[in-house]
């Protein structure tokens, strides 16, 4: 992975755990969240015939599926610029306005941390 610098080690971790995903199951997103205990949730993007979601909206189903509370931050490993308007919404509902998403590149480099809201 390609270091981001300053990136809180906590941060970094969703990064890596997001590219993992994306990597291990060969889709083209990745994602990882954490939930206010520090619990981590990790997909990659479900593309099924029935049902299509994107991995950070998969990664916040997974955590309210488990009983979060609340969302410290996200982080999605995409080619694209930046998180899409729906997933961002997805986080808000569960982080918060202000819960940071962290956008990086296939390479792991973030590109971009903007808010939920």
């Amino acid at each position: 992975m390609t270091e981001t610098p300053d990136l809180d080690p906590e941060d970094r971790k969703i990064v890596t755990l997001a590219r993992s995903a994306r990597a291990r199951n060969g889709v083209p997103e990745g994602a990882a969240v954490r939930d206010e205990t520090g619990r981590t949730y990790v997909a990659g993007t479900v593309a099924l015939d029935s049902l299509k979601l994107s991995a950070l909206r998969t990664a916040v189903a997974m955590a309210v599926a488990s009983g979060a509370k609340s969302l410290e931050a996200a982080a999605v490993v995409t080619e694209a610029e930046s998180a899409s308007d729906e997933d961002r919404a997805a986080v808000r509902d569960l982080g918060g306005l202000e819960t940071p998403v962290l956008v990086a590149g296939p390479d792991g480099t973030v590109r971009a941390t903007v808010s939920a809201g």
